[in-house]
């Protein structure tokens, strides 16, 4: 290990750090002392350790640090700030291109994107703290970015008032007990496969966490809270294959899960989603009719304004809502069912039939009316006259009695949503008449049958609630 010392000052009292640099030997570890440095752009293996948190700082300028065609490089203790602004340039806060780099107790601040690993396979992004630049968040650059970047580690990072954080054709990646907040999506991997996610905390999001176009991937024990944006999904999955979420929170989200077209194949137990916990989230999870195939056990549906939602005409009854080897379903807070035997399930299915939540489904703005009296109107219908009831969206043929306990244990906060949701109401109460027409109006649009007499009715039994 050597220390050098920097006395050559550039323009803008910056130091040379890059004289540092092409005075050490291939493999050296230079600390670097405290002082504020010029960009640098590395091309040989090297450890820069900084003293007391130098800066590197571009003042506004394409890169600040560029790694080039170099392994390993190791960069830990800095803050790097100051990357140029235009999108078009993709100015970076550090930008490693074919080489191998670990970035470490670093410090990126006002830079446009923050780090881009472009055909940089086994890299280590470890214990950061990103934030971009204080624009429009469209304006903003990605806060971490892997393109053809393979077997590579992120963990214990801190992403904040970014863009996104991308993972793009790069395979056997490890993302783990990271922090993102106020970003659009906190992580968002495409044709990216053998993807693990764990322990990170993915909170005021736009997208929690989005998969697209790869397999096998692996979402466990996150916590996933108030992702509300446009999408708000916490977890969205389109057309990817052999994924296995468990064990994570999903509260307070517009949406907590969002499946299309997911698995692509069907294969018995390698489209599982088990353990999970959806909790006072608007919509606990939304299929589009298409979805089949996946296993969706064991969790617990709490106090969702909508359970399950169906985005579009029809029913997702080619899903699994028990676990064959067990027999147990998931528990769902509105259950009004009964356990005679006391075996810890429900002696009747659990199936979603409420009125209401299918004229929603088909016309979303009618979600205007959510907690009016013309909700309760609507509710009140479905129930006194059962023929008017929709058919039903699926059916869990062994709902739970209790919430699984470790699941349960964990802190569960309403979000601000479901407050607002209800104030609502208050401006619903004088459309309530207009909602009550219109409810009549689709009730007679309906398949299933709307009065005794009907000859036919096109309700599914309550035994169908899952691929036999």
């Amino acid at each position: 290990m050597m220390t050098l010392c920097a006395d050559r000052a550039l323009a803008g009292d910056r130091l040379d750090l890059q004289a540092m640099i092409d005075a050490a030997e291939p493999g050296a570890t230079v600390v670097v002392p405290a002082g504020r440095y010029a960009p640098i752009h590395i091309s040989k293996p090297i450890t820069l350790i900084g003293q007391n948190m130098p800066t590197i700082d571009g003042e506004g300028k394409g890169d600040v640090v560029q790694i080039a065609g170099a392994a390993p490089v190791t960069i830990r203790g800095f803050v790097i700030r100051g990357s140029g602004i235009d999108l078009d340039r993709e100015s970076t806060g550090l930008r490693v291109l074919k080489g191998q780099a670990t970035i470490e107790d670093c410090r990126f601040e006002d830079v446009l994107f923050g780090i881009d690993l472009k055909q940089s396979p086994n890299c280590v992004i470890r214990n950061n703290h990103l934030t971009s630049k204080p624009l429009d968040i469209a304006r903003r650059g990605d806060v971490i970015r892997l393109y053809r970047s393979d077997d590579c580690l992120i963990e214990r990072n801190v992403i904040e008032n970014g863009r996104d954080a991308l993972l793009w054709y790069s395979n056997r990646i490890m993302v783990r007990d990271n922090v993102s907040r106020k970003n659009r999506y906190g992580f968002h991997a495409m044709y990216a496969n053998d993807v693990t996610f764990i322990g990170n905390e993915l909170v005021d999001n736009s997208v929690g966490i989005y998969l697209m176009y790869g397999q096998r991937f692996v979402i466990q024990q996150n916590r996933i809270v108030r992702n509300r944006g446009v999408s708000g999904y916490g977890i969205g999955l389109k057309e990817v294959d052999r994924y296995d979420l468990r064990e994570n929170l999903l509260v307070g989200n517009r949406v907590g899960i969002y499946i299309d077209g997911s698995p692509l194949r069907r294969r018995a137990g390698q489209a599982t989603i088990t353990a999970n916990t959806f909790a006072c989230n608007d919509i606990g999870m939304t299929l589009l009719p298409s979805v089949k195939g996946n296993r969706i056990a064991e969790n617990n549906f709490i106090d969702n304004i909508e359970q399950i939602a169906v985005q579009g005409r029809g029913a997702v009854i080619q899903n699994e809502f028990v676990t064959p080897e067990t027999n147990r379903g998931n528990y769902w807070s509105d259950y009004n069912g009964f356990d005679a035997n006391h075996d810890g399930i429900g002696d009747r299915p659990y199936a979603s039939t409420k009125l209401f939540e299918d004229l929603v489904d088909r016309e979303p703005k009618l979600r205007l009316f959510l907690f009016s009296p013309a909700h309760s109107a609507i509710e009140f219908i479905g129930r006194a006259m059962p023929a008017t009831r929709p058919q039903p969206k699926f059916s869990d043929d062994s709902p739970l009695m209790q919430p699984m306990t470790a699941l349960a244990s964990a802190p569960v906060h309403n979000s601000d949503n479901a407050s607002s949701v209800r104030s609502m109401s208050l401006v619903a109460l004088t459309l309530s008449f207009v909602a009550f027409g219109i409810a009549f109006v689709g009730l007679f649009d309906r398949r299933v049958a709307i009065s005794p007499f009907s000859r036919k009715s096109e309700r599914l039994p309550s035994h169908q609630g899952g691929v036999r």
